[in-house]
């Protein structure tokens, strides 16, 4: 049996001075796929924010491999983060983007030409990223997010931008990542991405 990736307990935040997670606790095991949903306000980006050590907790305990999350090398190294996007390097095109990528991370999980491809870029490559349209540009935010090696992926709203015949081709490779030993937890309204994950709201754990 193995130790779980995420717990939190009793988990809450307030901002402003506002409740935004009240009580979570939540278990996460290895290669699992969580989907965080709910409306727009119900703290899902907060949760996802908690895990990756951005935004602190009122109160309550959070461990991320067993320990607290802390904004530092060593988290990272095993925690990809997919959140608002980027500020884009000027100059560089969507692939050097990628190549960059993979040459600061030893063992990428992919080769640049392999992620170009799984993300429908190929044909764009030669493109700055702020010439792609905005589903070009997520697209390449994902494609950044899983070709580096990581144990976790945290996801914000990965489906923002993107068309019905995409997002149902992210499905198949959230699900391989997961195969490979990799856990997932997004924020999503996407009900084809849900469906294929354990769904859960900010306000308690079951939705």
């Amino acid at each position: 049996m193995h130790d779980p990736i995420i717990t939190t307990d009793n988990l809450m935040v307030e901002l402003g001075g506002n409740p935004v997670l009240r009580n979570l606790r939540l278990t996460v095991s290895p290669g699992e796929i969580v989907a965080v949903v709910g409306p727009n306000g119900s703290g899902k980006s907060t949760l996802l924010r908690c895990l990756a050590g951005l935004q602190p907790a009122t109160s309550g305990e959070i461990r991320v491999f067993g320990e607290p999350p802390a904004d530092d090398a060593a988290f990272w190294g095993r925690v990809a983060l997919l959140a608002d996007e980027p500020a884009w390097y000027p100059g560089l095109t969507a692939r050097e983007h990628l190549e960059l990528m993979g040459a600061v991370h030893a063992r990428p999980r992919m080769t640049v030409d392999a992620a170009m491809e799984a993300f429908a870029l190929t044909e764009r490559g030669d493109a700055p990223p702020l010439n792609l349209s905005t589903g070009q540009r997520q697209r390449l935010c994902l494609a950044a997010a899983l070709l580096r090696p990581s144990t976790l992926l945290l996801l914000d709203e990965p489906e923002r931008g993107l068309d019905a015949a995409f997002r149902d081709r992210l499905t198949g490779l959230l699900a391989a990542y997961a195969d490979e030993g990799g856990t997932v937890v997004m924020a999503t309204h996407d009900e084809g991405l849900a469906a294929g994950a354990r769904q859960i709201s900010p306000a308690g754990v079951g939705a």
